[in-house]
């Protein structure tokens, strides 16, 4: 082997010049460095399933070549009789990103690094046993491994991570673009943008659905970053849908599988539930499921619009879920408020003024279709306190509660004062 005749030439120049047992192995190291990297990359390969995966020849090569710059550095450090530093290691970054880019875990990237360094000390044991005057060498050389290799690892670890967080601000920065040229109804022409779509399932004609939350907090209180995270992270499904966190609410488009809409729902339920333990109660709304993301600004406005239905109460509500009333409540205008008479305006303010007792009986008696009897006993109270409570309201407004076009004009309007408090 090269590695053989190169220790036979070392030992042999080294017992000529009496050089030390650790100078012969650095040469040893040296000579063999190409063989060794080459090994090392094959056992990354057969013990290591994210890097199998890649079966390019231009991405092993690079490993081979980021094996050999380390040993390298040890090489170097241990001829220069001083101890490694972050300086000897200013390639890592770079595969570091290579790696992230690649999906590769910060896990993996470390157990290859690991192999790299047990195939470097396996070397220098071959070395040992090419030239067994080293061996007691060897031992000096264990304490400059393990120096390298803390070294070694800790900036591959912190370069890991920067690259890591460097992605993901250009990916939130990417998503935050294209969510606003969705909104603007900018179909994306570029191709990181394309990709992203397509890598979260969103396209011109895949059935998609937005979701908009916002966070119920007490008056005077701002939301805080942490919980806009919580959030996001609710309604994130990695891998499916674009979330991002947008001015003062989180805007989440979410792929739909045909006739999936009650399973999406229930997963965005069962997220926003989980936050109650975190203190974090969000109000969110959910459009009703359209064709692709051309639709998106319209998608938008009904989630906004199902979130504002709640009118400030945390939960969860889709637009698809609403009834005929409450859509007609959420699209009124300023014309159609002043068409509420004066004196069930008036009724309706003073009595949520009160804790809103007569419009909650209204309400109850209309669900029950006109029951008093079933609406009493949902309420806790006696049907001679539902009838009375009928009574009152008739005489404050005016309104025949036992005709339903008076009722129905009646309910709107209390519906409409009622979301405009």
């Amino acid at each position: 082997m090269g590695c053989e005749m190169a220790v036979t030439g070392a030992v042999a120049t080294a017992g000529s010049n009496e050089t030390s047992g650790v100078d012969r192995l650095v040469s040893w190291v040296r000579a063999c460095t190409d063989e060794v990297a080459h090994a090392a990359a094959a056992t990354m390969w057969d013990e290591i399933d994210a890097y199998a995966v890649h079966d390019d020849r231009g991405f092993r090569s690079e490993v081979e070549s980021h094996c050999a710059q380390v040993f390298a550095a040890f090489t170097e450090t241990l001829a220069e009789r001083r101890d490694p530093t972050r300086a000897d290691f200013p390639w890592t970054g770079r595969h570091a990103m290579r790696r992230v880019d690649l999906g590769i875990t910060l896990a993996d990237f470390m157990k290859a690094f690991r192999i790299g360094q047990i195939a470097l000390w396996d070397g220098v044991l071959e070395g040992v046993a090419q030239d067994p005057s080293t061996k007691d060498s060897a031992l000096h050389i264990v304490g400059q491994l393990m120096r390298t290799i803390e070294v070694g690892s800790t900036a591959a670890a912190e370069a890991y991570l920067e690259a890591q967080a460097f992605q993901l601000a250009d990916s939130a920065r990417l998503a935050r673009d294209l969510l606003e040229d969705l909104l603007e109804g900018r179909p994306p022409t570029v191709r990181p943008r394309l990709e992203m779509l397509a890598d979260v399932g969103i396209s011109e004609s895949a059935p998609l659905a937005v979701v908009v939350g916002s966070l119920a907090l007490p008056a005077g209180r701002s939301p805080d970053r942490a919980a806009h995270a919580l959030l996001r992270s609710a309604l994130n499904n990695p891998g499916r849908g674009l979330v991002v966190v947008r001015h003062d609410e989180v805007v989440a488009v979410v792929p739909v599988e045909e006739g999936g809409e009650d399973r999406m729902l229930t997963r965005v339920r069962a997220g926003i539930a989980s936050l109650a333990g975190h203190g974090v109660f969000p109000v969110v709304g959910v459009s009703s499921v359209h064709p692709g993301f051309l639709d998106i600004p319209e998608a938008y406005e009904e989630a906004r619009m199902a979130r504002r239905s709640l009118r400030g109460r945390s939960g969860v509500q889709s637009l698809s879920r609403m009834s005929t009333l409450d859509y007609l409540v959420q699209t009124h205008d300023r014309t159609v408020r002043r068409l509420v008479r004066p004196q069930v305006r008036a009724f309706v303010q003073e009595d949520l003024a009160a804790g809103g007792t007569f419009v909650e009986t209204l309400r109850r008696y209309v669900a029950c279709d006109l029951n008093a009897k079933l609406a009493a006993m949902q309420l806790h109270v006696h049907a001679n306190t539902v009838y009375y409570r009928l009574e009152r309201i008739a005489e404050r407004t005016g309104c025949d509660v036992r005709r339903v076009e008076e009722l129905i004009d009646l309910l709107l309007a209390v519906s409409i004062v009622s979301g405009s408090e």
